[in-house]
């Protein structure tokens, strides 16, 4: 019987390793994507590269490795950072499509024009593709099936322009209503972006002059890019609120990335959320397919960790706006210090509320159940910990038989091991 064909709308971070990881299982993929069309720089961290590298997206781990000195001003401090990698998006972008050729995805350049119901998928040249699968990843732009969770509207406008090549740098610094972001490539290609509210900004024949404006008001811009860049540049304006998706899979279908969930750029973890729901989805889309019986399981599981990561980087960003506490009563400063709500990044731990469940896993390429421990900060659940299975060991103590028979048949090593994740738990 011939593997259902899965089509993937989208050839970003999640849908090039959805598609790789598909491919990987056996089964037929064909990716539709319509490249970005500006150029754009972003600013990554060493765990994206861990990603892109765990993903099999070599080609695109080979672009995004260019180191840059930073700076940051921010809450009136002036700090000088080690280093964040420099990502030429279209590069990247165009080294994900070679990732997945080379993987045997099969990809077909086109913006899609609608999707029909049966996953007839029509492109704006007239091309009909037919899938049994659909994954949604074309980011922001993908439609929105109700939001279950949007944060304050917010607006990122890139500014580009060609300035004198030199060292690679970034910074970014806080603003009186938002933060700006910037960087110089090392062949003098300059980027700054400002993200503001969404209300009051002029229209668009008016953004290259009033983006000009900020820049020259800005000392630090005139240190890292000298005097072009007061000159009006070329501008490209985009959304930047924070979305949680509502539903984010069904039976024959299946959202990943930034259609699932899209954050604010604050807590700069963009490219990183998107790896983090794309490489459970494979699995997902394995076991749907593959082990109707176990739909419910593999639903759940994607749906709750879609939710649990956008709350985890949305809460990273809230913390983040919440540093800079000389605008602290500023109108932009105020909606974001406490959104999406007031709970901690990271609870305290409590042994009396850590208790064994049952919830989905992932087992041997399967979404499975299995008994695992849920705490405070991780709702969940863990299930292993380097490979010791937590739940028996929690269940022996909680039912008082003491820590020689939890730990039994373990090493000295994992004792050690699993004792201090104990402790972390607040145990003794």
């Amino acid at each position: 019987m011939a593997e259902p064909r899965i089509l993937v709308l989208g050839a970003g971070p999640a849908g090039a390793a959805t598609a790789i990881g598909l491919r990987r299982l056996g089964y037929p993929v064909t990716v539709v994507s319509d490249w970005r069309r500006f150029a754009a720089v972003e600013g990554i961290s060493q765990r994206v590269l861990e990603g892109l590298r765990h993903a099999g997206l070599a080609g695109a781990l080979a672009e995004a490795a260019v180191p840059a000195t930073r700076q940051v001003r921010w809450n009136g401090q002036h700090m000088q950072l080690n280093q964040e990698c420099l990502l030429d998006r279209q590069r990247f972008d165009l080294a994900l499509r070679d990732d997945l050729l080379r993987a045997g995805v099969s990809v077909l350049q086109g913006r899609v024009r609608e999707v029909l119901p049966g996953y007839e998928v029509r492109l704006e040249d007239g091309q009909r593709l037919h899938g049994e699968f659909l994954v949604e990843a074309r980011g922001r732009q993908a439609p929105l099936a109700g939001d279950r969770l949007r944060g304050p509207e917010t607006v990122s406008l890139l500014n580009l322009w060609q300035g004198e090549p030199g060292a690679p740098a970034s910074a970014v610094q806080s603003l009186e209503d938002g933060w700006a972001w910037m960087a110089r490539l090392a062949d003098g290609r300059c980027y700054w972006q400002v993200t503001l509210d969404a209300q009051g900004l002029p229209g668009k024949a008016a953004l290259p002059d009033y983006c000009a404006a900020r820049r020259r008001a800005s000392a630090l811009v005139a240190e890292l890019f000298g005097r072009r860049a007061a000159e009006p540049a070329q501008v490209h304006a985009r959304s930047s609120t924070a979305i949680l998706a509502g539903e984010c899979v069904g039976d024959d279908w299946l959202r990943v990335g930034d259609a699932a969930m899209a954050v604010d750029p604050l807590s700069g973890n963009g490219i990183f959320q998107s790896l983090s729901s794309a490489l459970q989805a494979p699995v997902v889309i394995n076991t749907l397919l593959r082990r109707p019986g176990h739909a419910a399981l593999a639903k759940q599981f994607h749906q709750q960790r879609i939710e649990q990561l956008f709350l985890r980087f949305a809460r990273i960003g809230r913390d983040f706006y919440g540093q800079e506490l000389e605008r602290a009563g500023q109108p932009f400063w105020a909606r974001r210090r406490a959104w999406p709500d007031a709970q901690p990044l990271h609870l305290a731990a409590d042994w009396a509320q850590v208790q064994v469940a049952r919830r989905p896993v992932l087992r041997d390429g399967w979404v499975d159940e299995a008994e695992v421990v849920v705490t405070a900060d991780q709702p969940l659940g863990v299930w292993h910990v380097q490979g010791v299975a937590l739940a028996p060991v929690v269940s022996e103590l909680k039912a008082g038989r003491g820590e020689g028979h939890a730990l039994r048949g373990l090493t000295q090593g994992q004792r050690g091991m699993v004792m201090r994740w104990l402790g972390e738990q607040g145990y003794r």
